[in-house]
């Protein structure tokens, strides 16, 4: 029997004492850090030390036995409520009481810690990588209201912790880190006292809190979901999450602004023998799709190109971006009937515009988040595997997918699916293991840290040993 086609067996994580500290709730075994601090891969692999500090000034940082002066890259500030996806009622001022400092880590910088914490640093060849997406704890005014005080309810922190055991050289997040958009109702205790909005308490309690043992793991990618749009949580993604220099007009701050804060350009992210991950700023796309009118056809349509060019950089490109283009959900209705929505048409307009295939020929595989569960598709035609990894934390997504499906169903035009692999309801994360140099064993892990699913990627095909987990 060929390893592909064995079912996964369980796998036991060796838990540091650090994790287990996570995993328990015990903070006396692992006390937080003094500041909240990460670090961010950029353009061209550039890596970015970003600190949060209540100080008035930001700390020093000690690079190979140096100490050197962070810059403020966000001041401390209360942001004016501005237009959001919320009634006004719903809405308030975005306080963000820390600065948020930054450093550039030089290439080849061997050791570098702020205030006595190690941060963690790139490899020029990573080995072995974590994919996590949809992470925060989602508190809406539709009804949506998940038990955010609940590690059953809400288990991105087991889930940080089960993943930073695994020893990852890199972490991807496929975008939506923050859900916390409105206040918990009196008469739900599953959420009782959470905070809400879009400053800094609910961006901690959302995601640097929880997420703590795998920012200090690994350097991290960071995709933009539809949940840091402008009229969301932009403000924060841009003070603390994008590699990028933050710009005046760009910080989301002003509503007047946000057709130049809603998009920024794709860079990429080598991964060493010819690899990359090229990400793609999504965040303003539609499901609905995108009249030739629309001026967001033209947006993407440039980042499009941009894309195209940097793929022209390596001959094996990995696309990170929030919305999948070419995979699958389902719903029900009132009657129970299931019906399959296919990728984002918002990007399927506006790629097919320049490139009927929709992706550059470089492109063999796309990382993508927003419909909360994992999946996998691969295709007979020339088109990327797609992986969705957006089941690590926010509540899940409950209709299954089928196991085969219906004759002539695609998710894109011309997307002639060869095989697909789902898993529904099940919170966890995604690892990929390099093989080769397009060879990528990917695995799927539950909250007590055993693999449900294993597969392999190879140039753009995959194939996974379980075609539905349950």
């Amino acid at each position: 029997m060929s390893t592909l086609l064995r079912p996964p067996r369980r796998v036991a994580l060796c838990v540091t004492l650090a994790t287990l500290a996570a995993l328990s709730g015990c903070a006396a075994l692992a006390p937080a850090p003094t500041l909240p601090a990460l670090v961010v891969m950029g353009e061209n692999g550039a890596a970015v030390a970003r600190v949060m500090t209540a100080a008035a000034t930001c700390p020093s940082i000690r690079l190979d036995g140096r100490e050197q002066a962070m810059a403020v890259r966000a001041p401390a500030q209360i942001i004016a409520q501005r237009r959001t996806a919320s009634p006004a009622q719903d809405s308030k001022p975005s306080a963000f009481p820390l600065l948020t400092c930054e450093a550039a880590l030089p290439a080849g910088t061997a050791q570098a810690s702020v205030a006595g914490q190690p941060l963690a640093l790139p490899r020029a060849r990573p080995e072995r990588i974590v994919v996590v997406g949809d992470t925060g704890c989602r508190l809406k005014n539709n009804g949506d209201w998940q038990d955010c005080n609940r590690p059953e309810g809400y288990p991105f922190a087991r889930i940080a912790a089960l993943a930073a055991a695994w020893k990852p050289d890199l972490v991807v997040h496929v975008g939506d880190y923050h859900y916390r958009e409105n206040a918990c109702p009196s008469d739900r205790p599953g959420c009782a006292g959470s905070p809400w909005g879009y400053g800094w308490d609910a961006w901690n309690a959302d995601f640097f809190a929880p997420g703590q043992a795998l920012l200090q793991a690994a350097p991290w990618v960071m995709a933009r979901g539809n949940h840091e749009s402008c009229a969301r949580a932009g403000q924060g993604f841009w003070r603390l999450l994008d590699p990028r220099p933050l710009l005046p007009g760009r910080d989301c701050n002003d509503a007047a602004n946000d057709a130049v804060g809603d998009y920024s350009d794709p860079y990429a992210v080598p991964l060493g023998d010819g690899a990359q991950l090229i990400v793609f700023d999504s965040s303003n796309t539609t499901y609905k799709g995108l009249s030739a009118q629309d001026p967001r056809m033209a947006k993407y349509a440039d980042s499009y190109r941009k894309m195209a060019t940097l793929a022209r950089q390596a001959p094996y490109n990995i696309a990170v971006f929030h919305h999948p283009i070419l995979g699958f959900g389902a719903t029900r209705d009132k009657a129970g009937v299931v019906a399959l929505f296919d990728g984002d048409k918002g990007l399927q307009d506006a790629f097919g515009a320049v490139d009927p295939g929709l992706l550059p020929d470089g492109v063999k595989a796309v990382l993508s988040g927003h419909v909360h569960l994992w999946e996998q598709v691969s295709f007979s035609s020339a088109h990327p595997s797609q992986f969705i990894s957006g089941f690590s934390g926010t509540a899940e997504d409950i209709v299954p997918l089928p196991a085969t499906l219906p004759e002539g169903v695609v998710p894109a035009p011309g997307a002639v699916v060869r095989n697909m692999s789902s898993w529904i309801d099940g919170f966890g994360f995604m690892t990929m293991e390099r093989t080769g140099a397009t060879e990528w064993t990917v695995k799927v892990w539950d909250t007590s840290g055993a693999v449900r699913n294993t597969c392999t990627l190879s140039g753009n095909q995959s194939a996974c040993a379980v075609a539905q987990v349950h």
